[in-house]
């Protein structure tokens, strides 16, 4: 009799249970319902390819901040999803680890998977691809020459001798120094935001990939730090950089690539 009662209030108990979270879920809809829409602008950079003749445009998009997420990316996908497949841009971990999403956002060159809507419905929002760059379609840029830079400084451990125990041993001291430069995600937010790089990309190799030759400099267990600083011994690979210090302020993940540039500089002049 007590076991068939139990089962009874069990019973009950997943009832109301289930009674409670519909009527929540519900409740939650009436409230999405209810809700104003917040109708806000965004103004997209179009280029196409296929149509030279025709010059880069601002494309009006408008976007209900209440059926959006809440980061510009979310606008684009939405937008790209919804409103207009044609529109292009990189995209693919949503997470700020990639740096395939860098893009230039109300005039700040950062990343749309990290770069919050301005929710003032008053205020557009204007997006373009990173400044100073071939396009490939619309937000999209050729990155050929940057990728070709930071293959050219060999960004990868490099040591005259093989490890006597299979690996190259560091210590907690020396792999703190790499602190502030492994980070990089190579988004090139901070070498687009460099009047220096705008103007002799062809030869200066920016803040972005002269942050990683300093990483692999710095790096206890790499034995080729002379043979890496002749090669920056020129007047354009290194000494265009004049420390205005946009690199800085604008990369997503907060790192200082003007310091790894000056330290550079210090260890050159030093020898």
């Amino acid at each position: 009799m007590s076991l068939a009662r139990s089962s009874l209030a069990l019973n009950n108990v997943r009832t109301s249970a289930v009674r409670s979270l519909a009527t929540s879920a519900a409740r939650r809809q009436a409230v999405a319902q209810e809700r104003q829409p917040i109708q806000k602008e965004f103004k997209i950079y179009r280029w196409n390819p296929d149509e030279p003749a025709k010059k880069p445009t601002l494309q009006s998009y408008t976007v209900d901040l209440n059926a959006c997420g809440p980061m510009v990316l979310d606008a684009l996908i939405k937008i790209k999803n919804e409103v207009d497949p044609t529109l292009t841009f990189r995209r693919s971990c949503r997470e700020g680890i990639c740096g395939s999403c860098a893009m230039n956002i109300d005039g700040q060159n950062t990343l749309a998977c990290l770069c919050r809507i301005d929710r003032n419905a008053g205020k557009d929002t204007k997006i373009y691809p990173l400044p100073h760059m071939y396009i490939v379609k619309d937000l999209v840029p050729d990155l050929t020459l940057f990728y070709k830079q930071y293959k050219s400084i060999e960004p990868f451990l490099k040591n005259h001798k093989l490890p006597e125990k299979g690996e190259y041993l560091q210590s907690p001291e020396d792999r703190r120094k790499l602190d502030g430069m492994y980070e990089c995600i190579l988004c090139a937010c901070c070498s687009t935001s460099c009047p220096s790089y705008w103007w002799n990309q062809d030869e200066y190799l920016g803040p972005a990939t002269l942050m990683q030759a300093y990483r692999w400099m710095a790096d206890s267990r790499d034995t080729y730090g002379r043979e890496r600083k002749e090669k920056l011994q020129n007047d354009l690979s290194l000494y265009r950089c004049h420390t205005i210090f946009n690199c800085a302020r604008t990369c997503p993940k907060g790192l200082n690539p003007a310091a790894a540039i000056a330290k550079i500089k210090l260890e050159l002049a030093s020898e």
